[in-house]
């Protein structure tokens, strides 16, 4: 009987057979193209969260490193004798005298009351200033009315206000903190402003399609949208409120009013002790560096990086 044996390669000339090996072969490239991609941002995640922990030794060492050689420049300046000494006085001349005010108590004295005053009365203008932004920013005629009222408040310089502070109120603490609220409100309530404008319409329509009410709008959704804006505002304010602080405090001496750093300035100058006066100077620089790098700075750090606007933020 006549056999008509198969051929190995016609038993697989399935025309289906290609079409189910191509597809095993795409699925095997395509799984080790997924597993590459999963590797890699698994590295990426790891990476980031080690530049997260690793300390950047450059914010820290530049900023040292610009002082240091401020600090030479200006004792190069002193030691070409161009001014008398007790004019301008050298950077070891200034560091003694702040060791003369440590021993007196003078520089505690001064460093707490006005940095004291100058919190308590941010926090207060803050309490104030918060609810009125929001007021003029989701009420149009109230803002048309009131808002060249407060963008001119913001640029009146408050040592202006001292003068009537002092009438209004005597040589009391009254009179700084007076000043130091028409120095911060009027940024503050410009700030949260600007924030709310640039929140995008869809927020708005979502709140009122999930029914909340205009408290709830303002709580819950402007305000927490209008963060950027109103932290550039609570910045300014307090830039403003401090210098209004100092302008108040070397104006107004006497009374009930305590020992401030602008008291130790003007001190400085009744004296005509440069050194006192270039402590005082430095004194004020320092606390608002300080109050800008450990507060400010990790706040906005922290918004930035929860909205993925930071670089080596997680997304």
């Amino acid at each position: 009987m006549p056999s008509n044996p198969t051929p190995l390669a016609e038993a697989s000339a399935d025309p289906a057979e290609p079409r189910h090996i191509h597809a095993a072969l795409t699925r095997t490239s395509t799984g080790n193209e997924d597993l590459r991609e999963l590797e890699s941002g698994l590295d990426s995640l790891q990476s980031d969260a080690a530049r997260k922990n690793r300390i950047d030794w450059s914010r820290i060492l530049l900023p040292i490193a610009a002082l240091v050689v401020l600090m030479l420049a200006w004792q190069f300046y002193v030691s070409l004798g161009l001014k008398r000494r007790d004019l301008v006085p050298g950077p070891l001349d200034v560091a003694a005298q702040v060791g003369v005010l440590w021993n007196e108590g003078k520089l505690q004295e001064a460093v707490w009351t006005s940095l004291q005053r100058g919190l308590v009365g941010f926090l207060i203008s803050v309490a104030i200033a918060t609810p009125l932004g929001l007021l003029l920013a989701q009420v149009a005629p109230l803002r048309r009315a009131f808002g060249p009222l407060i963008s001119g408040l913001q640029v009146l310089p408050s040592v202006a206000w001292v003068p009537a502070a002092i009438i209004w109120f005597g040589l009391t603490d009254a009179t700084v903190y007076f000043v130091v609220f028409m120095g911060a409100i009027p940024s503050i309530i410009n700030g949260l402003i600007s924030g709310v404008d640039q929140i995008p319409p869809q927020y708005r329509r979502v709140g009122t399609v999930l029914g909340a009410s205009r408290l709830e709008m303002a709580l819950q959704i402007i305000l927490p949208a209008a963060l950027p804006g109103y932290l550039g505002g609570l910045k300014q304010g307090w830039a403003f409120s401090w210098r209004s602080l100092m302008a108040a405090e070397i104006i107004a001496v006497g009374g009930t009013i305590g020992f401030g750093l602008g008291s130790l300035l003007d001190q400085g100058r009744i004296l005509s002790d440069m050194t006192v006066v270039m402590s005082a100077i430095l004194l004020i620089l320092a606390v608002g560096i300080l109050i800008e790098l450990l507060v400010f700075g990790p706040i906005e750090k922290r918004l930035l990086r929860s909205r993925g606007l930071l670089a080596g933020s997680s997304r």
